[in-house]
């Protein structure tokens, strides 16, 4: 038979429960019965100790013991319990406390020489001894037998209660202990089995599954770890579908523009000239660009395993960026500025990488600005990092908008749009490449007009 893990802990509370118990209960029983047996044979002890002046005074009275041979009246005159004040006979009521014990019964006497006289015939060498005396010399013993077992009737009766009352009360121990175990086993696996149900629906597909988050214990920590589990996999799926989604349709329109490209030269609708050729081409370093695009956009979210780890001089970089593309400002009627710094500014990563990165930002600002604005570039050393502002002229982007803007095909639904071009992954490759050299990039609005990126990278002392 499958246990399920509410029935295991339960055992496992309600066994432990019981062992306590049990062993408990054990330990009472020896504890009292040494004790109790204890108890009888020091109020024996006691017996023996009042009765034995009698012993002296019979002795001193006849000389010997012969007497007392054969002569039970006589034994139990000398053993007999003492009266109580006003008490005329030897048993009229109850005895004393000493004498319930019934160890009377178990006195022995032994002449000087430790043969038995009279009393108890089965006294043996664990026998305690108190020496009769006359004119200090040893006339004989006093012997009482230790008690080895409950033997009285009404210390019976009592040993007997006090084991009831012990199985009662172990008895309800129990049932006491049954009924926390269930409630222990209900209060700890309730959570748990709020999180095994609510883990089979988000792994069925609803991430919408949230856990009450009620407490400050591990269950409630559980529930915080499981709900932010829950929302970053519904993230994780939205931006899934939204990729595919944008995937699908960058892909889309270059591919129809091509099939629709195709079938007018098949159709003889357009001349297969120089002019359709280019079209077809265009259309497909489109389709390249996109796909390299992605390519590299998967290298830096894995981290970009073959990047190099380099000393660069990312200021030395930055130039010869700026040199490159200072003709493409040129003509879109751009100017172009650099701040650079005194001295070189080193960092540690991949010159190609950076180089494309820089190349981005360019192409997003030569892209995004409009004519007759400018693009200011400034290159400083800023503690432990390395500093590179990127501030353009209008159009800007709304404040709201600036967070998004390294989302993967996110484009601002204004001047800086589809019409410019490119398919809104550039910032995101950017952000990446940034990320993997340990830096960041952010974007806010430019004091100019137009959007101001900034570029920090962990800052290399020189060599």
């Amino acid at each position: 038979m499958k246990l399920t893990l509410s029935s295991k802990l339960f055992v496992a509370v309600q066994a432990l429960c019981t062992f306590a118990v049990l062993a408990m209960g054990f330990a009472a029983y020896l504890s009292f019965t040494h004790g109790f047996l204890g108890y009888l044979n020091e109020q024996a002890v006691e017996r023996l100790q009042t009765t034995l002046p009698r012993f002296e005074q019979a002795w001193s009275d006849h000389g010997n013991w012969d007497y007392l041979r054969n002569n039970g009246h006589g034994w139990f005159e000398l053993i007999r319990p003492e009266l109580r004040p006003g008490q005329t006979n030897h048993y009229p009521g109850t005895p004393p406390v000493s004498d319930l014990t019934g160890a009377f019964l178990r006195f022995s006497l032994l002449d000087n020489q430790h043969h038995y006289i009279a009393g108890y015939t089965e006294f043996d060498q664990h026998a305690v001894l108190m020496a009769v005396t006359h004119d200090s010399q040893v006339v004989g013993w006093l012997a009482m037998t230790p008690f080895e077992t409950v033997s009285a009737t009404g210390d019976s009766r009592f040993q007997l209660n006090q084991i009831r009352s012990s199985l009662l009360i172990g008895l309800v121990c129990l049932l006491v202990s049954g009924v926390i175990a269930w409630w222990i086993t209900h209060q700890l696996l309730q959570p748990v089995k709020r999180v095994a149900l609510a883990t089979r629906r988000l792994a069925a597909g609803d991430y919408a599954t949230a856990l009450p988050e009620t407490g400050n214990d591990e269950a409630a920590q559980l529930a915080r770890d499981f709900n932010r589990m829950a929302a970053t996999l519904a993230s994780n799926e939205q931006q899934r579908r939204g990729f595919m989604a944008d995937i699908s349709h960058e892909l889309r329109t270059p591919l129809a523009i091509l099939r629709a490209e195709l079938e007018a030269i098949e159709d003889g609708i357009r001349v297969m000239d120089g002019q359709a050729l280019r079209s077809l081409q265009a259309e497909v370093m489109a389709l390249s660009k996109l796909v390299d695009d992605l390519f590299e956009l998967s290298v830096t979210e894995l981290g970009g395993p073959a990047y190099r780890r380099d000393p660069v001089d990312v200021g030395a970089l930055l130039g010869m960026a700026v040199d490159a593309y200072a003709t493409r400002f040129a003509e879109r009627q751009l100017s172009l500025h650099l701040l650079s710094w005194p001295e070189p500014l080193l960092v540690l990563g991949d010159d190609a990488k950076l180089v494309q990165l820089f190349y981005n930002l360019l192409e997003n600002s030569l892209r995004y600005t409009d004519a007759g604005g400018s693009v200011n570039l400034r290159i400083s050393r800023l503690d432990d990092k390395v500093c590179i502002d990127f501030q353009d002229t209008a159009p800007g982007v709304p404040s709201e908008q600036q967070t998004r803007l390294f989302e993967r095909f996110y484009r601002v639904e204004n001047s800086r749009s589809r019409s410019s071009g490119g398919a809104g992954l550039g910032l995101a490759i950017c952000r990446g490449i940034a990320q993997v050299h340990g830096g960041e990039l952010s974007a806010q609005g430019s004091p100019f007009g137009g959007l101001w990126l900034t570029l920090r990278l962990p800052a290399l002392e020189r060599l």
